[in-house]
C-alpha cells in the first residue's frame, strides 16, 4: 500500500482543556451554567482521547446526516479514479449538495478522459453550471484529461507526486483521488478535518497541510480514508466552525475544545 506524509510527534498533548482552569488559575473561567464553556450537565469526567472509540461514536453521530460528496458519488457508482479526481476538483469551494448535482449531470455525458476531451470548453462550462469557478474548472478538467491521455495512456496516475503535477490538483484533491478512487490509504484534510482534529487536541498544526502530516504520524492507517468521510458531515452539522454544538456532542468528554470560546 502507498504510504505518504510522514511527520514527527505533535506538541500540546496535555489533557487539560483550554480555558477550563479554576477561577484562580490564569485564563480560568467560571464553569457556571451561564458560562459558554460550562460542561453539559449530562457529561461525566473527562476521558483520554481513544481514537477507536472516537470513530465508533462518529459513525453513529453522522449515520443520518448527508454524506460527504465524494463518498456519496462513490456509493452512487461513480467510483473510478477519473470520476473521483474530476469530482474532487469540482468540489473545491462548492457545497457538497451542489457538487453531487453537478457531477451527476456531467457524468451523464462524460465519464472518461477521452469523453471529457471530446467536449468543447463552452459545453463543459455549461455542464459545470452551479459549481464555483466553472470556467477555470472547465479549463483545468480538459487539461487534466489531456495529460492523462497523452502522458499516462488514459489511466489516472496513482501517486501523490503525479497527481499534484496536474493543473488545479493540490494535496486534498490528490488524497481524495487516492483514497476513494484507488482505495489507497491517504488522508484528505479539508477545513472540517483540519478544524476538528486540532479542536480535539489530537494534533496541533496551523494549516491543513501540516495537519495532514501530523495525522499521518499518529492516526492508525485503518482510519486514513474514513476520517474525511466522517468529519465532513460532523463538521458541517455538529462541530461547526462557529458556535459548535458541544452540549450535545458525543465526543465532548474526550475533546479539549481548543480554541472554542462559545458553543451551543
Amino acid at each position: 500500500m502507498t504510504r505518504f506524509y510522514r511527520g514527527g510527534k505533535t506538541a500540546g498533548t496535555s489533557r487539560r482543556r483550554e480555558g477550563r482552569g479554576t477561577r484562580d488559575e490564569p485564563g480560568g473561567t467560571d464553569p457556571s451554567p451561564s458560562s459558554p464553556l460550562a460542561p453539559h450537565p449530562s457529561s461525566l469526567e473527562e476521558e483520554p482521547l481513544d481514537i477507536d472509540e472516537v470513530f465508533r461514536r462518529l459513525r453513529l453521530a453522522v449515520a443520518d446526516l448527508p454524506r460527504a460528496a465524494m463518498f456519496d458519488l462513490r456509493d452512487r457508482g461513480y467510483s473510478s479514479p477519473f470520476e473521483q479526481l474530476v469530482g474532487s476538483l469540482i468540489s473545491a469551494r462548492t457545497r457538497d449538495e451542489t457538487t453531487v448535482k453537478v457531477c451527476l449531470r456531467l457524468f451523464e455525458v462524460a465519464r472518461t478522459p477521452e469523453e471529457m476531451l471530446a467536449l468543447s470548453e463552452p459545453e463543459l462550462t455549461r455542464l459545470l453550471a452551479g459549481a464555483s469557478f466553472a470556467e477555470p474548472k472547465a479549463r483545468d478538467i480538459r487539461e487534466i484529461a489531456r495529460r492523462i491521455v497523452e502522458d499516462w495512456g488514459g489511466r489516472v496516475p496513482d501517486s501523490l507526486e503525479a497527481l499534484t503535477s496536474l493543473r488545479g490538483v493540490g494535496p486534498k484533491i490528490a488524497a481524495l483521488t487516492l483514497a476513494v478512487g484507488f482505495g489507497r490509504p491517504a488522508i484528505a484534510v479539508d477545513i472540517h478535518v483540519h478544524r476538528i482534529v486540532n479542536r480535539w487536541g489530537y494534533v496541533a498544526a496551523s494549516t491543513p497541510e501540516k495537519t495532514m502530516l501530523a495525522l499521518a504520524a499518529i492516526l492508525p492507517e485503518r482510519y486514513w480514508i474514513e476520517i474525511n468521510e466522517r468529519l465532513v458531515p460532523f463538521g458541517k452539522f455538529v462541530c461547526t466552525g462557529v458556535r459548535p454544538k458541544c452540549s450535545t456532542c458525543p465526543l465532548l468528554s474526550m475533546c479539549r475544545q481548543v480554541g472554542v470560546t462559545e458553543h451551543r
